[in-house]
């Protein structure tokens, strides 16, 4: 059964209500008895595909009860074309699709799990039907909340909700703890309920952010971006969206009564915080900064993309009562195998055969900074308008790919730890996908 986080159920809500409005078009606005009655039609959709076969669920207007995940997609990447979004989901793509879709698939296979009663409560609760319905009125606008879901959609086709299928990953390959056998029939396919509810939480931090890395900057706009009050409701319900998230994970974080695990994914929230920061201060219309090198990269990618992974593995094994050495373990993997991925992220534009020359790229990303560093500041400025280039034929992108290997070496390392096993080697099997370059 394939993996089925919080996340893809929130952006699905926003699809169904959505739906409604774009039959009838973009400037036609819902009454009110039409907006109360969407909530129903969603819920029992809900309800009617998770017990009936196909055929038996009459309820409009899908003719079948659930979308599969390709026509999701699809709907979602229509819906985030109308409004021109001006700001993509940022980080990058995934690792090379097919090699990529096929461990991943494998590893769902493993730890694949229905989802949980928690997350569908969060998902149907009245506060965040009204946030959907509010958000359908940004659609024909330009602000970048409808193009954030979009992308996060887009991106899952591949990445399929990494981080949580990670942390199950972990959990199953570590096992039962050899010191406390007194909680071993909560087990489930090898893995604690308490394990999974850390899973969705992990994804519903991920997504919260993703929301919030959405928000305009009123100040920066510009007269193409469409009217001001656009931009000023679709930032209220970016904020509100994205807390309410957050929210609810922390809400489920304090119900797995550890006070270690709060602290632990505590923390990773301050640390993306932080990260965010740091990236919103030098990636301003990508501009060149005089201090930023490896060392700096390194620090801000773990801030903003290892830490939640890294130490959310961590506290997987904290919920098993693992030993520290185990718990220091699962850290690596998860700090190393992510700082692999976004690497390979980063590589795509330099080592992909059908990246076009224009392909947009950051210029603090991992090819670049080293680049930097080995040509020094002065030649750096000379080529800037033919930076790309340039990277291609220095030793950047070459650096970058040993860095990805070196990363993706220590995860394995990390790995030796925990006792062979399917998860294991789906663990392993990530971190060759994500240091594979054709």
């Amino acid at each position: 059964m394939e993996l089925c986080s919080a996340c893809t159920l929130f952006i699905y809500l926003f699809h169904s209500i959505l739906h409604c409005n774009s039959r009838r078009g973009q400037s036609e606005r819902p009454s009110k008895r039409e907006g109360r009655a969407a909530l129903p039609r969603f819920t029992a959709r809900l309800r009617l595909a998770r017990w009936l076969p196909p055929g038996r669920c009459k309820v409009a207007p899908f003719r079948r009860p659930v979308l599969s995940r390709a026509e999701m997609w699809g709907a979602l990447l229509r819906l985030g074309s109308r409004g021109g979004g001006r700001r993509g989901l940022s980080g990058g793509g995934p690792p090379s699709a097919a090699p990529w879709s096929q461990v991943v698939s494998e590893a769902e296979k493993i730890v694949g799990y229905p989802t949980s009663f928690m997350s569908l409560r969060c998902l149907l609760s009245d506060e965040l039907s009204n946030i959907a319905m509010q958000v359908r009125k940004l659609v024909g606008t330009k602000h970048p909340l409808l193009d954030t879901a979009r992308g996060f959609v887009y991106d899952s086709r591949n990445n399929l909700q990494m981080r949580g299928l990670v942390v199950l990953l972990i959990s199953k390959a570590a096992g039962p703890s050899t010191t406390d056998l007194s909680f071993q029939h909560n087990m489930v396919s090898g893995i604690y309920s308490s394990q999974r509810s850390l899973a969705e939480i992990t994804e519903l931090i991920h997504t919260a952010f993703l929301v919030h890395r959405g928000i305009v900057n009123i100040g920066e706009l510009k007269s193409c971006d469409g009217p001001l009050k656009d931009m000023q409701f679709g930032n209220k319900m970016a904020v509100l969206s994205g807390d309410f998230l957050l929210a609810n994970a922390c809400t489920s974080l304090a119900q797995l009564q550890n006070t270690k695990v709060v602290e632990l994914i505590s923390s990773a929230i301050g640390d993306l915080v932080q990260g965010i920061y740091y990236e919103n201060s030098r990636s301003s219309e990508n501009c060149l900064t005089d201090d930023i090198g490896i060392s700096t990269w390194k620090e801000q990618v773990f801030l903003s993309h290892s830490a939640l992974l890294a130490k959310s593995c961590q506290a997987a094994m904290e919920l098993a009562k693992h030993s520290t050495e185990i718990q220091d373990m699962a850290f690596r993997y998860g700090k190393h195998m992510s700082m692999s991925h976004k690497l390979h992220s980063d590589l795509q534009p330099f080592v992909e055969e059908s990246s076009s020359d224009t392909m947009a790229f950051s210029l603090n990303c991992a090819p670049a900074v080293l680049h930097q560093e080995f040509l020094g500041r002065d030649a750096w400025i000379k080529q800037i308008r033919e930076l790309q280039e340039a990277i291609k034929a220095g030793k950047g992108v070459t650096s970058a790919i040993d860095l990805c290997r070196c990363h993706g070496n220590r995860a394995l390392a990390a790995l030796e730890s925990f006792p062979p096993s399917e998860a294991r080697a789906a663990l392993a099997n990530i971190v060759h996908a994500v240091t594979r370059f054709s």
